[in-house]
């Protein structure tokens, strides 16, 4: 058996080995001839992932019996079409994977169906008449981008404005959401349905930037601090939304916020989170979603069963840098080796340019920290800030510790 694997990430390396384990002849695609998981399949293209005739070239050409991704929000739709055209194994139609791509389609079905979220308008163009009704701050974002890009808040119509056309500028289909910002602490839940059955795994909080009104996540937080009432809202939403779009057997990554009392979601998607996300869930849900979705792929069908995992707090630390170009990145193996932190990964190889920071695809790399009690996380964590460094090719270091140390 053959299976080609789009996107290089950590998460599909893990799955090139799980495949392989499987005996499955792997073949990976991707535009980046340096990725991590080049090395873990046993042939390579230099092919776009979002490139649908090219893929199917590659799938047709090596006669492939499945293509697949994990943890990838729009690959996702170019491996349920591909699949689709050709008779092959997907957890996912077309049709389906298209819609839960378009954040449009999404925010309209929310709103049929009763899902509790944002005021919101969807535009190709900006004007103060399309707008009405709207209370700033407000927040635009492209219908059809991830990892925050193109997502900005917005105190002013100049602001909007700018905004916008940045929005527009990334959009495939030249497109912008614009709603009403909601204040509130932002979680992230991670789903399992199973024979249409939402499975809530692991709730946790977000820490993002916030600078230039961007909302890129430089943080996660185990457990969630939320009341009882909060997670029955959840576990509604997330049924609502596996029923409303008809998804029976798959992932789901919810974003949502909360005030405490009640919840406002964000937008939804068929898949794990990712980067290392997939590691998290198994550590805290004792479930692992890349070979849950890699068996559906295949023809069998995972059981989720909860689990309590005795894990008590875990942060998710994601590095980004001040503007420099990378030399090396010092003190992970020594923190992982005084068991400071429980796992590390590097992004980013020597010689890559930092700039600004526009989306979670500008982490230099990141580590974990897992504690019993909330006071020894947070003492972990300034420890691991003071001996970290990012160094750069002039010697200094452009490590961004502010983000590290802000609560």
């Amino acid at each position: 058996m053959k299976g080609v694997v789009l996107c290089g990430g950590l998460p599909q390396a893990y799955l090139l080995d799980y495949l392989k384990e499987r005996g499955v002849e792997t073949v990976l695609l991707d535009m980046n001839e340096n990725v991590v998981a080049r090395s873990h399949a046993d042939k390579f293209y230099p092919v776009s992932v979002l490139d649908v005739e090219a893929v199917k070239k590659v799938v047709v050409d090596e006669k492939a019996d499945f293509l697949i991704t994990v943890c990838a929000d729009q690959v996702l739709e170019v491996v349920a079409q591909i699949s689709e055209d050709l008779g092959l194994p997907c957890y996912i139609d077309a049709d389906t994977a298209h819609n839960v791509s378009k954040k449009s389609f999404m925010k309209r079905i929310f709103v049929e169906n009763g899902i509790p979220t944002s005021k919101h308008v969807i535009l190709a163009e900006l004007t103060e008449d399309a707008i009405e009704g709207l209370k700033y701050p407000l927040i635009v974002k492209p219908v059809d981008a991830y990892s925050s890009r193109g997502v900005k808040k917005c105190a002013s119509f100049d602001e909007l404005t700018e905004g916008f056309a940045e929005a527009v500028r990334i959009s495939r289909t030249k497109t912008a959401i614009v709603e009403e910002f909601v204040t509130g602490d932002e979680l992230t839940v991670d789903v399992w349905i199973e024979d249409g059955k939402a499975n809530v795994m692991v709730i946790s909080h977000l820490d993002k930037i916030g600078e230039d009104g961007k909302f890129v996540i430089h943080r996660s937080r185990f457990p969630a601090q939320i009341s009882g009432d909060v997670r029955d809202q959840i576990e509604r939403a997330a049924q609502g939304i596996a029923t409303a779009f008809g998804l029976t057997n798959s992932p789901m990554l919810i974003q949502l916020i909360t005030d405490g009392r009640s919840i406002s979601v964000v937008e939804f998607c068929s898949r794990t989170g990712g980067g290392i996300k997939f590691r998290h869930i198994k550590k805290l849900a004792g479930f692992d979603v890349v070979k849950g979705v890699a068996d559906l792929t295949l023809g069998q069908k995972p059981h989720y069963e909860k689990k309590d995992m005795g894990v008590g707090y875990v942060y998710n630390q994601f590095l980004y840098c001040k503007e420099g170009e990378l030399d090396r990145v010092e003190g992970l193996e020594e923190l992982l080796r005084d068991g400071v932190i429980t796992e590390f990964a590097v992004f980013k190889a020597p010689g890559h340019k930092f700039t600004q920071i526009n989306s979670s695809g500008d982490r230099v790399g990141y580590y974990a920290i897992e504690a019993p009690t909330l006071e020894a996380v947070e003492q972990k964590c300034a420890e691991a800030n003071s001996r970290v460094k990012v160094i750069a090719r002039g010697g200094e270091d452009i490590l961004r510790h502010d983000l590290i140390a802000k609560r």
